[in-house]
């Protein structure tokens, strides 16, 4: 879907019946749709597009080609997202992204609101709070106030959702108004409650996408994290009832069923499908609503998606938009919402498309990771930069760094096969290390460094040792000689019947990728996907039982496995997976480490019996 969709808007992106682009909601959803790919697949084409598009809007000083700040539509702000994406990638003159997300976050600053605090939707919707209005700002708050370090604005984030909870939801079934006026001015409003009329399908999807997509950024400790989790909580069986029992999807207008007019809506029909399933994956949910999230998607292919003779794939049955008041007027009953129009491939079905697709396929793959924990050690490679707020922080070879020295990329390929990912900043003893699964130890300092590294000790051996052998999964990746402290090392992997060499090899240069390159022999039983891969700059390996080679290349050990007690160790003289070279950016496309990275995944999640 999301190649169909670059093949109809190949340089730029076209809302509607637009003939000239703008900054918009839409743009935004559809961009973080193909973020979402890009982190499925690892293909650097899927970023490309994103910068290019971004690009054509953003001008150095940071402001946005047909932005208007003075507007305050709140429709403008999810293309945020993607210039925060862009901010945290290893890019030159990036800092223009950052200034056209401060330009948005100001706007969400000085949004009118509610006498209770809740945006306005836009300046000329004055007192209406809108569902769609939490997709289209808080995610990007949520975001935006995680990476810049805004921890009071948390609780305002949480306080958009609470309003609509108390004004918004209705007390017999559950489902959620499109959206109330507090001055109760407005021809559609409740005079009582200030409620618009009817349950429209999409904006009840906006939502639970906003509840799901906020928790991602949401801090763990914040005490209102509960309470968001409980609001999906709610919902959740609210939709699993109205969800059509025959096909498997939903309606337009929701709770009215094949009343004459009704039909079967995909966008709705999908954003509930991906709020379902995450949840589920995430936590936030019982797992029973996978399988309800299953037969949502089951049917959405079958009543909506089609193939086109050119081979491009299309979503039908998407209506093209729902609103209340303007001009002329909507005024929000069942008829209204049934007079606008469908269209085919319209990007508010074909982005949580692509949403859902992405949650269903992870769900079919979880299960090997299930209750299983990856720990990456942050005690032997201890690394420190300042970061985007100017603060200190930890970096290279660690989950949290999206730049092109980080792990972040690997890490979510274990989080999307089920595990959990956690560092390990102390020193391994048997307490640290309990919990664990797989036990990852990158590079380890020398004292060029870092002014104080953390060498490995006797007992740190000790406490590995026995953790491998009671059943651990330890992990060894060495760096080129000049760049690892390879003799204390060695003193670990010795254990184990592996040696890092003196030796370096696949000396690339410049961008002479096939230096690099190391072919996979087919039937290998690790890497089952992945035939070349790119390794440079690696330290070959020596071993003795029980070690045995897992890639040998031209005399030379790559890969070394050891089955030690009921244990495993893999060692490898390189950390070959960081994100310069698995997220397709770098490297030539006929290299396959971001698949080659996730095939190592699952058979290390596959070797830990805990």
């Amino acid at each position: 879907m999301t190649d169909s969709f670059i093949a109809r808007h190949k340089d730029s992106i076209l809302v509607g019946k637009n003939t000239k682009t703008r900054w918009d909601y839409e743009q935004g959803l559809m961009l973080k749709a193909i973020e979402k790919v890009w982190y499925r697949t690892g293909e650097g084409k899927y970023f490309d597009y994103i910068r290019k598009d971004i690009d054509q809007y953003v001008k150095d000083d940071g402001s946005i080609r047909s932005y208007k700040f003075d507007d305050f539509n709140i429709d403008n702000i999810p293309p945020g997202r993607a210039l925060l994406t862009l901010y945290q990638q290893t890019l030159p003159n990036k800092d223009k992204y950052k200034k056209a997300a401060d330009l948005l976050w100001k706007q969400l600053e000085e949004q009118p609101r509610t006498k209770e605090g809740g945006f306005w939707h836009k300046k000329r919707y004055p007192y209406q709070m809108w569902l769609d209005g939490l997709f289209m700002g808080e995610p990007f708050a949520a975001e935006y106030s995680k990476i810049f370090n805004h921890p009071e604005h948390f609780d305002d984030i949480a306080k958009q959702f609470e309003l609509i909870e108390k004004y918004a939801v209705d007390e017999k079934t559950g489902l959620v108004y499109h959206a109330y006026d507090e001055s109760r001015e407005q021809q559609w409003a409740d005079k009582k409650t200030g409620r618009s009329p009817h349950f429209w399908g999409r904006a009840i999807g906006w939502y639970a996408i906003a509840i799901v997509d906020v928790l991602e950024y949401f801090p763990e400790n914040h005490p209102k994290r509960a309470q968001l989790i409980s609001y999906i909580k709610r919902l959740a069986p609210v939709l699993a009832k109205y969800q059509d029992k025959t096909s498997g999807v939903w309606y337009q207008i929701v709770d009215q069923g094949n009343r004459e007019g009704n039909y079967f809506e995909a966008s709705a029909s999908c954003m509930f499908v991906y709020a379902l399933a995450k949840a589920s994956r995430l936590g936030y949910i019982p797992d029973t609503y996978a399988a309800v999230a299953k037969k949502g998607f089951d049917g959405i292919l079958k009543n909506f998606v089609e193939v086109e003779a050119d081979g491009l794939v299309s979503l039908n049955k998407t209506v093209s938009v729902g609103g209340l008041g303007g001009t002329p007027y909507r005024d929000g009953t069942y008829e209204y919402y049934l007079s606008e129009p469908i269209r085919k491939n319209d990007l508010k079905g074909i982005g949580p498309f692509i949403f859902a697709s992405i949650e269903i396929e992870i769900a079919a793959e979880n299960a090997v990771g299930k209750g299983k924990t990856v720990g990456l050690d942050y005690h032997f490679n201890r690394e420190f930069r300042k970061n985007l707020n100017g603060q200190e922080e930890q970096f290279h070879y660690t989950w949290e760094d999206r730049f092109h020295s980080g792990f972040w990329l690997w890490g979510n390929t274990f989080r999307e096969l089920g595990a959990k990912t956690v560092s390990v900043p102390a020193a391994p003893t048997a307490e640290n290390l309990k919990n664990l699964s797989v036990y990852i130890i990158v590079d380890p300092d020398t004292k060029k460094e870092t002014a104080e590294p953390n060498f490995v000790q006797a007992k740190d051996i000790a406490a590995i040792e026995k953790w491998v052998k009671a059943g651990g999964v330890l992990v060894l990746m060495a760096n080129d000689t000049a760049n690892c402290e390879i003799p204390h090392f060695n003193q670990l992997a010795k254990v184990f019947g592996i040696q890092f060499s003196n030796k370096n090899r696949n000396m690339v240069q410049g961008t002479q990728f096939e230096q690099g390159r190391l072919m996979i022999p087919k039937g290998d039983p690790i890497f089952k996907t992945a035939s070349k891969i790119y390794i440079k700059e690696l330290s070959p390996l020596t071993l003795t039982a029980p070690a045995k080679s897992g890639l040998t290349d031209q005399g030379d050990i790559i890969f070394g496995i050891s089955k030690y007690g009921k244990g495993t160790v893999f060692a490898v003289g390189d950390p070959w997976l960081y994100n310069e070279y698995t997220d397709g950016r770098r490297i030539d496309t006929s290299f396959e480490n971001f698949e080659a990275g996730k095939d190592l995944a699952q058979w290390l999640l596959k070797q830990a019996s805990k």
